[in-house]
């Protein structure tokens, strides 16, 4: 796990030198950007979309709830963290409070119980830990699957990824489990956008 971490920060560092040089280009991997762009499309379109469809008209709304508080609540334990490396300990003590109460009166979490009680949410993740110790949001970058992001939030995204709850269990086949439902689920919560666009 740390290997992966260290080659991830080693990537994010070169590529943000190289791409400082490019001045005044916030997109200076257009042509690369356009055809992840297209890939994505493609994707989305012959297999996240239905299965997201699939997903939408099988899962009633309460259940759908309940996995999205589910999802949100194993994230929770990154917020503690990050709220720590952000030197936001009264984040990460919400943050945490809000992880033990959902985690074990919420029933894994599937119920959020803890906004009624007073514990609000506080966000946190290794991309806004990035930006406040002061490292350059980068050039924009198009990722397979998860889209746009600057090279700043791309590292993010994968540090806490790979420093979750899913990806620190011993059980890999869980994990990928987990992040499929998880882009599902996410996708699932977009329809509506969908409806709104076409």
């Amino acid at each position: 796990l740390s290997r992966y971490l260290l080659i991830l920060l080693l990537l994010f560092s070169s590529v943000t030198l190289r791409a400082s040089d490019e001045v005044g280009n916030s997109d200076p991997w257009e042509s690369v950007n356009r055809k992840i762009f297209a890939f994505n499309e493609t994707l989305d379109r012959y297999i996240l979309r239905p299965v997201a469809k699939g997903y939408d008209w099988v899962m009633p709304d309460f259940a759908q709830r309940g996995v999205g508080n589910f999802i949100a609540n194993i994230y929770e334990f990154n917020s503690i963290y990050n709220a720590l490396l952000q030197g936001r300990p009264d984040g990460a003590a919400e943050s945490t409070g809000r992880f033990l109460v959902n985690t074990t009166v919420g029933l894994l979490g599937f119920f959020d119980v803890a906004t009624p009680m007073g514990i609000r949410p506080h966000r946190a993740d290794f991309g806004q830990t990035l930006a406040v110790w002061g490292v350059d949001k980068g050039p924009f970058i198009m990722l397979p699957v998860f889209g746009p992001r600057t090279v700043r939030s791309g590292v993010g995204y994968f540090v806490d990824t790979y420093t979750s709850i899913p990806a620190l269990i011993d059980n890999r086949e869980a994990a990928w489990v987990f992040w499929t439902i998880e882009v599902v689920d996410y996708r699932a919560r977009l329809l509506q956008a969908d409806d709104l666009i076409t």
